[in-house]
């Protein structure tokens, strides 16, 4: 809608006449140096536009070093936020406007093709006149080259202004911006206010009231000076919203799940779940234990699980690794334990602050020997609190670890969704210290569903000697080879007693076609959103989205055999099969299409990265018109 009034838009510029044009959905970005507040102000405007109804998604844009040089072109950091006048499920594909403290970390945005022919560009203008002649030419050459490659690019005097209210506008320029992006997209300035506040309540007032004064400032520059406006009409709700991001959702998640520890070592992109925890746990009951290391976290959360109140760990790959020989001995000794696991780049440190779905083999299959456990992965943030809340009713059920995979897309990402209501069903039932019923072995496998009663330390009659060694009913280390062979047969059986309850994953749009994309994770809005397009354009594309990894969803092989074609999307390696020396001998798959080839011996192909970021539905709609010869 808004190309239809570009031609408008730019002689309002021109003119300062002030126009306000409506519009279905817009994409911002702000960048700038590190340190420079971008992230703090993309996630603000975010939240005002989710409260102002509107449907929103936040991406962080975070560069691969903690503290790059200032000006450099590789060191982006701020926020890209989407909003729209119905549900937002990604990050779309390129921006509409962006804000730029600095020209040069525009180049690494422009690399990543976020912008298009037509972006309008609101720069910071201060370095034409720096006292370092490099870098006046930089700033005009850059202008230059913006404007000559279709950019609208406006020159905005951001320090110059906040000069005029703070002593160090370095820290007071995202607060100045804000209020610049509430003006141009019509944000409620008392809704505005009060983000304000809330994110700065621990603050001193002063700090309050210039950052207030800041944004209302910012606003009033934007009023005075600039001759456009938008307007997001908002979705008509019927019922209330909360808005957070991944995280937050985790972490109330945990609470709301009657999960009374939590024991972590920090690490990115999981350590805000903690964080959150840490503000809000202990008036809930709950305890943050923050240990020495991973595996001492996993154990510390093991031995609260085995004295009868089901823990939790929050990790990231490296630490998953870290934790594979406790995650055997919670199987081993059949402990129910919830692992959130917010994936991020590998291998090794690999890319602590970027995107990937890595994890999905090493959590199904890395440990030795045989290690049943379940898996899930949420694909939105309002799945990454009710699966908390899930996963620790399926770990007590089952006696085993749950895995609830997120990543580092829905980790940052900010999401409005149905204010959750509460039920008393999701706590954890009081621990059973009744007297252990006699005669009943600790290891009482049922022979159908492979579940066993569980002792609790404290139960009269109920004592055992627990051990990681492969064991039988009673616990005694199994010296036969027939007791190790039933007690995995009996440990896997629970993964079929789960599957039971399972419906298969839903499809979307025909049940039949010439391609079926699946995806997991935080890819699913991506998805959904780039077959949406190709279906009206007439192609026979449909789509599915795992939540269950294992066990697997039921009837996939049925499914599969009603599309001439299947095609996962997701963000992990896979070999391109035309690169060299790549052939179907040596060629590698992604992990997911891996694992379904496995499973159904179906023919099964994948899209995927490993680039770092979350992709797109251009991308993903261009993948599809390619495979249907569109």
């Amino acid at each position: 809608m808004l190309d239809s009034h570009m031609e408008s838009f730019n002689d309002s510029i021109e003119k300062t006449e002030k126009q306000v044009f409506s519009i279905e959905e817009h994409i911002v970005e702000i960048v700038s140096d590190s340190g420079e507040g971008a992230q703090k102000c993309g996630q603000s405007f975010g939240s005002i536009s989710a409260k102002m109804n509107n449907g929103v998604w936040t991406v962080e844009i975070i560069p691969a070093e903690i503290q790059p040089p200032a000006r450099s072109r590789a060191g982006a950091s701020g926020n890209r936020i989407r909003i729209g006048s119905h549900t937002i499920t990604n990050m779309g594909d390129e921006a509409d406007l962006v804000v730029a403290f600095n020209e040069q970390v525009l180049y690494s945005r422009i690399d990543q093709k976020a912008f298009k022919k037509g972006t309008i560009i609101l720069l910071e203008n201060k370095w034409i006149e720096s006292n370092i002649p490099e870098i006046r030419q930089q700033y005009s050459e850059t202008l230059e080259e913006l404007r000559a490659n279709g950019y609208d690019v406006y020159e905005i005097p951001m320090e110059k202004e906040c000069l005029k209210l703070s002593e160090n506008p370095h820290q007071g320029k995202n607060m100045w911006v804000l209020g610049m992006l509430c003006f141009i997209y019509s944000r409620d300035l008392e809704k505005a206010d009060a983000q304000v506040l809330q994110t700065f309540y621990k603050k001193s007032q002063k700090i309050i009231d210039s950052n207030l004064g800041l944004m209302h400032a910012g606003y009033s520059w934007a009023k005075k000076y600039l001759g456009f406006q938008f307007h997001v009409p908002p979705r008509q709700e019927t019922e209330p919203m909360v808005v957070m991001n991944g995280n937050q959702a985790l972490g109330m998640g945990t609470i709301a799940a009657g999960i009374e520890v939590c024991s972590m070592y920090p690490i990115t992109p999981a350590t805000s779940v903690s964080h959150y925890l840490a503000e809000t746990f202990e008036s809930a009951g709950g305890v943050v234990h923050q240990a020495e290391d991973e595996i001492a976290a996993i154990a510390f959360a093991i031995g609260a699980s085995y004295a009868g109140k089901t823990a939790l760990t929050v990790t990231s790959g490296p630490g998953v690794a870290l934790k594979t020989e406790c995650i055997a001995l919670a199987v081993m000794a059949e402990i129910p334990l919830v692992i959130l696991d917010v994936q991020r780049g590998g291998p090794s440190t690999g890319l602590p602050t970027k995107v990937e779905q890595g994890d999905l083999l090493a959590t199904i299959f890395g440990q030795p020997g045989d290690a049943p456990k379940i898996v899930m992965a949420a694909s939105t943030i309002e799945e990454c609190f009710h699966f908390v809340v899930l996963a620790r009713k399926l770990a007590e059920t089952f006696t085993m670890p749950v895995f609830v995979l997120s990543d580092a897309n829905l980790a940052t990402g900010v999401q409005p969704f149905p204010r959750p209501n509460f039920s008393p069903d999701w706590l954890s039932p009081p621990v059973d210290q009744s007297p252990w019923k006699k005669g009943v072995r600790p290891y009482e496998w049922d022979e159908e569903t492979g579940i066993s009663q569980r002792p609790i330390p404290g139960q009269e009659d109920g004592m055992f000697v627990l051990t990681g060694l492969a064991h039988d009913e009673e616990s005694h280390v199994a010296y036969e080879s027939s007791i190790n062979q039933r007690a995995s047969n009996r440990r896997s059986r629970k993964l079929a007693a789960f599957h039971q309850t399972l419906n298969p994953p839903v499809i979307n749009g025909q049940a039949e076609g010439d391609l079926l994309i699946v995806g997991w994770g935080s890819t699913r809005g991506s998805i959904e959103e780039a077959v949406k397009r190709v279906q009206k354009a007439g192609g026979k594309v449909s789509s599915l989205h795992l939540r269950f990894l294992s066990p697997l969803e039921p009837n996939l092989k049925e499914i599969f055999k009603k599309f001439k074609k299947v095609m996962t999307v997701e963000i992990n390696y896979g070999d391109e099969p035309h690169d060299p020396l790549i052939t179907s001998d040596t060629r590698r798959y992604s992990q997911l299409a891996w694992y379904l080839r496995a499973h159904t011996l179906t023919e099964v192909d994948y899209f995927s990265n490993v680039h770092g970021r979350p992709i797109n539905p251009g991308s993903i709609e261009n993948r599809i018109r390619k495979e249907l010869d569109l």
